[in-house]
């Protein structure tokens, strides 16, 4: 550990393993793992531990583990002085005083991504090294575990940098071309049965383009109403297409899908139910677009936190 980010120090290190190696001193096969140990640098940045950052079926994995509990202690002080919340960034989990693993939830390398570029004084200058230690690990891992953990790096920088005033956008739902204008919006959140909702309502005109002309516009206010569902706690969110609306529920259910596409870049499932009402669908990667509007990113991270669950 004293050699971390020390490169003059890892090579004296390996010439004096090479010296005991030819000494007899140290057995080979050891002293060879030693040495590829040193040769790499035994973590990337100077302070920061080996974390492992790979890949398991095409999720991100990204923890830190240690015989040591006094190091994951340590770590997981670390990460709360960066601003993570234990339980919801982040998890620890330990085995007697033998073993521990510190993991870094998707939603935690997202927000300190965010912090990188929003926090102050030390709180941003921790994220800023730990997201960019994170991410030279993932490229040392391969190109799809980089791909991946950029991806994630970039939504939570982009959390709260676009605004839904004077938002305007072309999307195709259904084979069909839209334009949709954004008028306002908000998010809030709501007990309802004993669960904690989140609505989020948008205000927005959306028309169909026909040839050169943008026909049945309608300016109405969409509520998309987010929850936590099945035993894995995932998220869902439901909106339903008015009967009373131009052109009846097919078109409304048709307007909100390039509304909400237009604002996340994902379109939502349309969803025709037996009793003749149409809803429309969506998941968590709907919300994280709409993270990326100021109006809703704050009460969307506080609704995310409070719901979750190991």
């Amino acid at each position: 550990m004293l050699a971390t980010g020390h490169e003059e120090l890892r090579n004296a290190l390996a010439e004096i393993v090479r010296e005991a190696i030819a000494r007899g001193w140290i057995d080979a096969g050891k002293a060879e793992r030693w040495l590829k140990k040193l040769e790499r640098g035994l973590t990337l940045m100077e302070g920061w531990p080996r974390y492992e950052v790979g890949l398991v079926k095409e999720t991100l994995v990204v923890r830190y583990r240690s015989t040591n509990p006094d190091s994951i202690k340590q770590e997981a002080q670390r990460l709360r002085e960066m601003g993570l919340v234990e339980g919801y960034h982040f998890t620890v989990e330990t085995e007697g005083d033998s073993y521990g693993c510190v993991y870094i939830r998707r939603e935690g390398l997202a927000y300190a991504a965010w912090l990188s570029v929003h926090g102050k004084g030390e709180q941003q200058r921790l994220a800023a090294d730990f997201v960019e230690y994170i991410l030279q690990r993932a490229e040392e891992a391969g190109k799809n575990v980089r791909k991946k953990a950029e991806k994630i790096v970039e939504e939570g920088k982009a959390w709260g940098s676009l605004t839904l005033k004077d938002f305007e956008r072309e999307v195709e739902v259904d084979g069909k071309k839209y334009v949709v204008k954004v008028i306002d919006g908000g998010a809030f959140e709501e007990v309802r049965g004993g669960r904690k909702l989140l609505r989020i309502k948008i205000t927005a005109e959306a028309g169909r383009v026909e040839g050169e002309h943008i026909v049945d516009r309608v300016v109405r206010e969409y509520t998309i109403t987010f929850g936590r569902y099945e035993d894995d706690n995932k998220t869902r969110g439901f909106a339903y297409a008015s009967v009373k609306a131009l052109g009846g529920r097919e078109a409304d259910a048709k307007r909100l899908a390039a509304v909400i596409k237009a604002l996340t870049g994902r379109e939502p499932w349309i969803r025709r139910r037996s009793d003749g009402k149409i809803e429309v669908v969506c998941y968590e990667g709907h919300l994280e677009g709409f993270m990326r509007y100021i109006e809703l990113a704050e009460a969307i991270a506080g609704w995310l936190e409070e719901t979750s669950r190991l």
